[in-house]
């Protein structure tokens, strides 16, 4: 029997996070939703998705997150995990981590 999983979807910071997890309840502090046992795909080779990793980064230690109700868009149950992102909340686009440029060099 597949284990369900949940897409959470939220605000933080001026940003639409979208994070998959396997438990989602009502939090034991009032107003606050409880988000376990979170998703990432698990790769030891090259990067494909810089948000996947950024996400993993940030929240990969995480064992419970609280989030306030208010700052939850949506969660739904979904057959399986699809991609994670940040979406700027104003336009919906994906936020891209731009690849770093070298530095300019002095002017001569």
């Amino acid at each position: 029997m597949p284990k369900t999983v949940y897409k959470v979807t939220f605000l933080n910071a001026g940003k639409v996070y979208e994070l998959y997890a396997r438990k989602v309840a009502s939090g034991a502090l009032w107003g606050f939703t409880e988000v376990s046992e979170l998703v990432f795909d698990v790769s030891d080779g090259v990067v494909i998705d810089p948000t996947e990793e950024r996400l993993r980064d940030e929240f990969g230690n995480t064992r419970t997150l609280h989030l306030p109700m208010q700052s939850i868009i949506r969660i739904e149950e979904v057959e399986r995990k699809g991609q994670s992102a940040i979406r700027d909340a104003a336009t919906g686009e994906k936020v891209v981590t731009p690849f770093p440029l070298p530095a300019k060099p002095p002017p001569r």
